[in-house]
């Protein structure tokens, strides 16, 4: 993901007290789009869900992920807590955006819940779901 957002930068860029290695969310949002063959101009996503290893879920609104940073690496290694990767989101309407030990980026079209942000733990599981061992 860092190499496909094209450039990084120290996180205390953005997070103040950050530490580590991060890339800016929507360069690589663009950069990933483009290797989609999605168009230039297509309608944006209203919201990003995160998924964390420990079931922790996130929905953000597309509108609060303008300075997201997605930290990937401490002095030049992977994450050795919190990876592989952390979502932070500054002027988030909620610390709890900001999101750690990410799995999963999902991108949502839901207009009725446009610019409501939400988060929690997973309540419910499929039989899938319960047979995975994250």
């Amino acid at each position: 993901m860092a190499k496909l957002a094209g450039s990084s930068f120290p996180l205390a860029n953005r997070i103040a007290g950050g530490a580590g290695e991060a890339f800016d969310f929507a360069a690589w949002f663009e950069a990933w789009s483009a290797s989609q063959g999605i168009e230039a101009g297509t309608t944006l996503p209203t919201h990003l869900k995160v998924e964390a290893a420990d079931t922790f879920e996130a929905m953000i609104p597309w509108e609060q992920l303008r300075e997201a940073a997605v930290q990937f690496a401490l002095d030049g290694t992977p994450l050795p807590k919190g990876g592989p990767v952390r979502l932070y989101v500054p002027h988030g309407s909620s610390e709890c955006l900001n999101v750690k030990s990410v799995i999963a980026f999902k991108f949502v079209h839901n207009e009725e819940k446009r610019g409501e942000a939400s988060y929690g733990f997973k309540q419910t599981f499929s039989a899938d779901e319960l047979r995975l061992k994250r």
